[in-house]
């Protein structure tokens, strides 16, 4: 046998995502891939334009290894920019379109992004990008994605290039795309979702993408030609891999240049939706809606949604899997697996079951929550806080230009997340905080998502966040941000003394808000995450609190 264990040429060729559009274009060929208002491509289409793209991409003297961006929203360009950029052997970095001018010129600066794709709405915003950028910094060529349904001028603004379409339309259908020589070969650079003010660039190979995709399909039992929803931006870990996951299963994917709740139900009820993604505050929004008429599977991520929203969002049809993963592991690794026998249970009592984050997903190694200074698991019952570690093929290759951040957070064969949670006694992890989002009152440590929680239980609480406010006696004590659901154009009349008797009989004292800021909406990126440095921040400039006592 010894003779048998090494690789050979023909059951080592290297994984990719590109491969899920060549089957699907063979497969699928004939059945719809995108639609975007009026505009309908099929599967064998797309493969097609992705194809003609890519050779007009390389006639740009873009190479392999090469960085090209793409700054737009969720339309066709974007998701077919997805393979077209990595089909000529260049890494994809697509941006946050809510950034300002002065971060995407940091990022296009650290990583030399060589042509960058702009959606015509915002042409001003990268212009303004690339002026920041250093006299000596060389600057990318741009490509103007025009729009369809939009009038356009016919002339061509001095700063670009050329135009997306003009590129597809001159291309040739038949180019022979380039596949990695490795597994490890970069396929896509994704920055940090800009909840702290150093945004980080995040570098994945083609086989951890390859792996998290279909990971993700299988985790969430996602059929054969679903209809996906785009409400995840594309920009966001490549929409958590969806964004090559839905070649595999053939499926329609509904693009939208906006998310705007109304929007969303005309498209599921026009389109008949099965399949949709989004933060927590997707589902807060979209609880405020009627009744569907069919089931829709959505999927959340991202901070803990609240047991009362999961429940708002159910009783309205859609059936919520809860998962969670990091720009760093480029999807879902972890996956709240439902057991049948739970359906049994109260409905209340299935919200708090859904609420945690659950259990590794297949095609991840193992994941397990630690303390941070020993390195050991920390006991199995749901109480015990520790920090979430994991490994498996999907976790990132390190961070662009930074060995330094990399091997704090990759170290003793473990990726350390940064994010504080318990092990249940049935194999089930719960986030309690972000470790930088931990409140430490008196020497207690104080989970800010469990305060949010009790928050949301209130009926006039529209969205909740908590910080630590800095306290002469208790070092800090918790300080909420609250916007209100406005009742029919009316004022609010909520008080501050009402939120606070309201958590009073709900939580230990030490952890009742001593201060309520009512805002009338809280600050979030782009990816719906509230921005909880921005309110430690506007908690930090409130001063101490004085003479607070439990």
């Amino acid at each position: 046998m010894d003779a048998l264990n090494k690789p050979n040429s023909a059951n080592s060729a290297p994984l990719t995502p590109l491969q899920f559009i060549e089957r699907a274009a063979t497969v699928y060929a004939n059945s719809p891939s995108i639609v975007y208002n009026n505009l309908t491509y099929t599967w064998a289409d797309t493969y097609r334009r992705c194809r003609q793209l890519a050779s007009s991409i390389t006639r740009l003297s873009i190479a392999k290894g090469d960085v090209v961006s793409v700054l737009a929203p969720n339309i066709p360009a974007t998701y077919e920019l997805h393979f077209a950029i990595t089909m000529t052997g260049a890494v994809i970095n697509t941006i946050n379109t809510r950034l300002d001018a002065r971060t995407i010129s940091v990022i296009l600066k650290h990583n030399e992004s060589k042509l960058v794709f702009v959606d015509y709405q915002l042409t001003r915003l990268i212009e303004q990008a690339i002026s920041l950028l250093p006299e000596l910094c060389p600057h990318p060529k741009l490509v103007l994605i025009q729009d369809q349904d939009e009038s356009m001028s016919s002339q061509l603004p001095k700063e670009f290039v050329d135009t997306y379409e003009a590129m597809v339309e001159s291309g040739d259908p038949g180019f022979n795309w380039i596949r990695p020589q490795s597994d490890w070969d970069p396929i896509t650079l994704n920055y940090t979702s800009g909840t702290t003010s150093a945004p980080k660039g995040v570098v994945h190979s083609h086989r951890g993408t390859f792996m998290v995709a279909m990971d993700s399909l299988l985790e969430w039992g996602i059929p054969k030609q679903p209809i996906f929803l785009w409400t995840l931006p594309m920009f966001h870990a490549n929409g958590w891999s969806y964004v090559w996951g839905m070649a595999v299963v053939g499926a329609t994917n509904i693009c939208l240049r906006k998310f705007d709740a109304s929007v969303v139900y005309d498209a599921i009820n026009t389109h008949h939706v099965t399949h949709m993604c989004g933060a927590p505050v997707v589902l807060n929004m979209l609880s405020k809606g009627k009744p569907l008429s069919h089931t829709v599977h959505i999927m959340t991520a991202g901070a803990p949604p609240p047991a009362a929203v999961l429940l708002r969002t159910e009783a309205l049809g859609f059936d919520v899997t809860h998962a969670y993963g990091l720009t760093e592991t480029g999807g879902l690794v972890v996956a709240c697996s439902w057991k049948k026998e739970w359906n049994r249970l109260p409905v209340t009592e299935r919200a708090r079951l859904k609420a945690r984050q659950g259990v590794r997903t297949v095609a991840m190694t193992d994941v397990d929550i630690v303390d941070p200074e020993t390195g050991e698991s920390v006991t199995r019952d749901g109480v015990t806080q520790g920090e979430i570690v994991l490994r498996g093929g999907c976790v990132m290759m390190g961070y662009l230009k930074d060995p330094e951040s990399t091997a704090k957070c990759i170290k003793n064969g473990w990726f350390y997340t940064g994010d504080v949670g318990v092990m249940h006694a049935d194999g089930y992890l719960e986030i309690k905080d972000r470790s930088k989002d931990v409140i430490i009152s008196g020497g207690e440590n104080l989970s800010s998502v469990e305060v949010e929680s009790v928050l949301y239980l209130h009926p006039a609480v529209n969205e909740a966040a908590v910080v630590g406010r800095p306290d002469e006696f208790w070092g800090e004590t918790p300080c909420a941000f609250v916007s209100l659901k406005n009742d029919k154009g009316k004022s609010p009349t909520t008080t501050t003394e009402e939120i606070i008797q309201f958590c009073k009989g709900k939580l230990p004292g030490y952890m009742v808000p001593k201060t309520v800021v009512f805002k009338s909406e809280l600050p979030k990126t782009s990816t719906g995450k509230i921005q909880k440095f921005a309110l430690r921040e506007y908690a930090k400039n409130m001063g101490f609190t004085v003479k607070s006592r439990i």
